[in-house]
């Protein structure tokens, strides 16, 4: 599969805010209370909080394209810019999202594969995201790909507290 990764700038907030809203609703809408849900999307997803992730130094988000068409992004943290403090050669992977006209299609494998061979290349020590507990489908990718659950913790969609896994893949 031929996918091509883009970094994202400033003139990208516009479709970055689209996508990272579009991809977030199609996947976690239904099991949310709509009024928390709707709260927390206008609030985590809107242009002011894209543009100050876009502009720290330590966050990067990328497109994904298959033959020219967008059909994902995925944003990593490093240093400061991690949910958690861990390790100061950790690197996050704090989304990673397939539009969903273009799931179960092994965009995400090539995806995961990408983000591990670039923290590898940054000489992270290891690789770790936060995966909702009841996203089983994608705790049993993340497993697939050598991640093992090390935590968890809280995650707040509008005032319901949620519980994140914490699972990590072993660079070094």
């Amino acid at each position: 599969m031929n996918l091509t990764f883009e970094r994202c700038a400033i003139e990208d907030l516009g479709v970055l805010v689209d996508i990272t809203r579009d991809t977030f609703v199609n996947a976690f809408e239904r099991q949310n209370n709509p009024e928390d849900f709707w709260n927390y999307i206008n609030e985590a997803f809107n242009e002011n909080a894209i543009v100050e992730q876009l502009l720290d130094i330590n966050s990067e988000f990328y497109f994904v394209y298959l033959k020219n068409v967008l059909v994902g992004y995925f944003k990593l943290n490093k240093l400061e810019a991690q949910t958690e403090q861990f390790a100061k050669s950790s690197i996050e992977l704090e989304r990673i999202y397939v539009l969903k006209d273009f799931q179960s299609q092994g965009i995400g494998k090539v995806m995961l594969l990408k983000v591990i061979d670039t923290a590898k290349r940054r000489k992270a020590t290891f690789l770790w995201l936060g995966v909702w507990q009841e996203n089983k489908d994608a705790v049993r990718f993340y497993e697939a790909h050598g991640f093992k659950k090390f935590g968890t913790h809280p995650y707040y969609i509008g005032k319901d507290k949620q519980t994140d896994w914490l699972m990590k893949c072993q660079l070094k």
